[in-house]
């Protein structure tokens, strides 16, 4: 995928992430490492475009971040190897987190099918095909960046090495190294049959019916 379709979704956030920069600077408590970030992350019972969007900027604010000291990790850290571990795990967690925000983002502005009496509205379609097409898009990207993360969390020193505390992350990983788990059949059909009914759309004449 190439770099500008990655950051084209970057355009939709720029006025929430002041909002919440400004949010961030009023509180009384310093939001400064990964794990504070990651604190923010949260799921709305249901999730409007603005809910995703925000979500999408707590998340990636926690990817950019720098790990808290061990003593104040997500689970208990006891030697620099559950340490090593544990960055590896919350890494490859983030990326997949963004995936579903991402996909669910995607999902607000998808349009399933182009009927011929969606003309009159042919280009506010079009649109939000293209936002839904650069989320599925953003989701490849996470994508690979979580199996880059999940590999080095499935290298062989790390075989009977668990973070029970963890047990979530852990699954996650072990999903992805037996293959279970793969965002890529499904963001890759979505990207083409998003693309495939854009296309549809810009056939169209704009008639009113």
């Amino acid at each position: 995928m190439k770099k500008s379709q990655f950051f084209r979704l970057k355009t939709i956030i720029v006025s929430l992430c002041l909002i919440a920069f400004c949010a961030v600077q009023a509180s009384a408590y310093m939001v400064k490492y990964k794990e504070d970030w990651y604190r923010l992350y949260h799921i709305h019972y249901q999730q409007k475009p603005d809910d995703c969007i925000e979500n999408i900027y707590w998340l990636e604010k926690a990817v950019q971040a720098d790990f808290a000291n061990p003593l104040y990790a997500n689970a208990k850290i006891d030697n620099e190897k559950q340490w090593e571990k544990y960055r590896y795990l919350f890494q490859m967690h983030l990326n997949l987190k963004l995936i579903e925000q991402h996909l669910r983002l995607g999902r607000i502005y998808d349009k399933k099918v182009a009927k011929f009496y969606d003309a009159p509205w042919k280009d506010e379609y079009i649109r939000n095909l293209e936002k839904a097409l650069s989320c599925y898009q953003s989701g490849l990207y996470y994508w690979q960046e979580a199996q880059l993360w999940a590999e080095k969390a499935n290298v062989k020193e790390f075989n009977f090495l668990y973070l029970t505390d963890l047990q979530y992350w852990e699954d996650e990983r072990e999903r992805i190294k037996n293959g279970e788990l793969n965002y890529t059949k499904m963001l890759e059909r979505e990207i083409k049959r998003v693309s495939q009914v854009r296309d549809e759309f810009l056939a169209m004449s704009s008639k009113n019916y």
